[in-house]
């Protein structure tokens, strides 16, 4: 007997008498009177995986600031709530970002700013906020930067020509074996330092982002990483700080196991604790991720050939994860069949697939569902993070709403 692996439940997160509940919201119900493709978030959850991260850095006693990486996603809504819980700041990486978490309310002292090529008119406004961290990754930032404001603090990017990725997926690597354009690499960051001490440039910080996603198998490759930030730190005169990015993952298929907080905050005590540091990090899709839900209503079901195809109103302009970087949606009912019964016993593989006219427009492949109708509703999990931040208007099927459950 085939049954529904429902490994992602947990008290947020479940199905109720066979509809699917987030909060205490009826994701049914929500779909009936809502303008679908939409995303819906519970901030509750955010809340928590705040507290969690915040509990785990808290054990090793050491000092530190959470920057929310707003490009995991900007509903202003949701930064609303951050600024309200005032349990973090803000981590941004374009002008247009930082305007927006001004506008909600986040200080200048509260943001972090790590961008990649940076233009003379991005500087220009980064310029206009003297209190923000700004962090340089290119030896032309930091020239172009000292031209117009000499005797700014800065933090250097470095690159430590080691990734960290979920399933170590390069694609997701930012710092892997292949070169890349983020920061600053070995052989040039002494080459760094001296054109920052042209300009009286004060380096107090070194940032460092290598990857997205990681869980536990990746966690003995932070030592060679943290090795290559301690190397850099050295060269310092008086750092302050060690940004070391976000990238931590969450469990996205039943195979996945949660990321160990306890080990990897006990492998930055053993690097950093000694220096006297305060430790930066800037986890976005760790902290909303798992709280977010795409909600779509199946149009066609069609066999074609020997392959069943399921094709939902929406597409990979709109959740471009699994399409782009194979990141796997869990896929579920929001109404289990048969009288919304718990017991599934009618599996059957089918290919979820979008309305875009684009071959990559594929959702998930060969997986295993209870029997569904045309204008029954999925379900896709994890879409939190990624989602409608990156949403495009291919095709003219950008259009999709946002809604927030509290309770």
């Amino acid at each position: 007997m085939a049954v529904l692996n429902k490994w992602w439940e947990r008290d947020d997160l479940r199905y109720v008498d066979g509809y699917l509940f987030l909060g205490g919201q009826n994701l049914y119900s929500l779909a009936e009177e809502a303008q679908l493709p939409c995303y819906v978030y519970h901030p509750h959850r955010i809340k928590q995986n705040i507290l969690r991260l915040r509990q785990a850095l808290e054990q090793v006693s050491l000092p530190f600031r959470i920057f929310y990486a707003v490009k995991a996603n900007r509903n202003p809504c949701i930064l609303t709530y951050l600024k309200s819980l005032e349990l973090t700041g803000i981590d941004c990486c374009s002008p247009n970002e930082l305007k927006l978490a001004r506008q909600v309310g986040f200080l200048d002292r509260e943001i972090s700013f790590t961008g990649t090529s940076v233009s003379d008119a991005d500087l220009a406004i980064l310029n206009q906020h003297p209190d923000i961290f700004l962090n340089c990754d290119s030896l032309s930032q930091i020239r172009r930067l000292g031209k117009i404001a000499p005797g700014k603090k800065i933090g250097i990017r470095i690159n430590p020509h080691q990734g960290l990725s979920y399933r170590s997926a390069p694609k997701l690597q930012y710092s892997g074996q292949k070169i890349t354009k983020f920061g600053i690499y070995k052989d040039s960051f002494l080459t760094a330092l001296q054109l920052a001490a042209d300009y009286q440039l004060q380096v107090t910080g070194i940032h460092c982002h290598v990857g997205w996603g990681f869980l536990n198998s990746q966690l003995p490759l932070l030592e060679v990483i943290f090795q290559e930030l301690c190397w850099c730190l050295d060269q310092l005169d008086d750092a302050k700080y060690v940004n070391l990015g976000g990238g931590l993952g969450v469990p996205l298929v039943a195979e996945d196991s949660s990321l160990n907080l306890e080990l990897w905050t006990k492998l930055i005590a053993q690097y950093f604790a000694p220096r006297n540091l305060e430790i930066f990090i800037e986890p976005g899709d760790y902290l909303v991720r798992d709280a977010g839900v795409l909600l779509l209503q199946i149009t066609t079901i069609e066999q074609k050939m020997n392959q069943k195809f399921v094709y939902v109103n929406g597409g990979f302009n709109i959740n471009l994860n699994p399409a782009v970087y194979q990141i796997p949606l869990e896929i579920v009912p929001v109404v289990l069949p048969r009288g919304n019964s718990e017991k599934n016993d009618d599996l059957v593989p089918l290919s979820v697939v979008g309305n875009i006219n684009e071959a990559v427009d594929i959702f998930s492949e060969n997986i295993y569902l209870p029997s569904l109708q045309e204008g029954d509703y999925l379900a896709f999990l994890n879409a939190g993070g990624y989602g409608s931040s990156m949403s495009s208007n291919h095709c003219m099927r950008g259009d999709f709403y946002e809604y927030l459950v509290y309770a």
